[in-house]
């Protein structure tokens, strides 16, 4: 029986000269890849591993977390569509905020088709999401932004989680990347 969750990343193509909105949206598709990349060939038991020591940082929270990324931030902010979050376990951390909890039970699996849904859904969402890009979104955290910052934000976003991607890979198996 095979138990490898995701096989087969294979990064597309970015586009270099276009509209803002495609190169964006493209340079958000190699991210998303590149994420799923660091996670390829792992098992269940692998995705869940914290490596880190005094971590609660595995890559399958990673991914739980960035499928939130794409709902709050493309779903809900740039296009008020109330997103369909997966029952996840979570906890309330000391400042209060709340995160994934590492023991949660739902099948590495489950959460990648889970993940996947949320970033097709995000595809679907950014036509509808960028026809006026100077739109002003009130934002809790951050305050009025426009729909290049969203944008922008979710890009740094996987930036930022993909290097503790490839850290925790890296601690996994010893596989490196770019």
């Amino acid at each position: 029986m095979n138990d490898i969750v995701i096989a087969n990343v294979v990064r597309p193509e970015r586009v270099l000269a276009g509209s803002w909105i495609d190169v964006i949206a493209s340079n958000l598709d190699y991210h998303r890849a590149t994420f799923l990349w660091k996670c390829e060939g792992l098992t269940d038991a692998q995705l869940r591993q914290r490596s880190i020591p005094s971590s609660e940082l595995s890559l399958l929270g990673l991914m739980r977390h960035l499928q939130g990324v794409e709902r709050y931030w493309l779903h809900l902010r740039l296009t008020g569509t109330p997103p369909q979050f997966f029952p996840y376990r979570t906890y309330k951390t000391a400042d209060g905020d709340e995160w994934f909890d590492e023991s949660d039970p739902t099948p590495a699996s489950e959460v990648y088709a889970d993940y996947l849904t949320a970033c097709q859904t995000s595809r679907d969402l950014l036509p509808q999401g960028t026809t006026n890009l100077d739109r002003i979104e009130p934002n809790p955290e951050y305050g009025d932004t426009d729909i290049r910052f969203i944008l922008e934000h979710v890009i740094e976003e996987y930036a930022r989680h993909t290097g503790h991607a490839d850290l925790l890979r890296e601690s996994l198996d010893g596989t490196t990347g770019e």
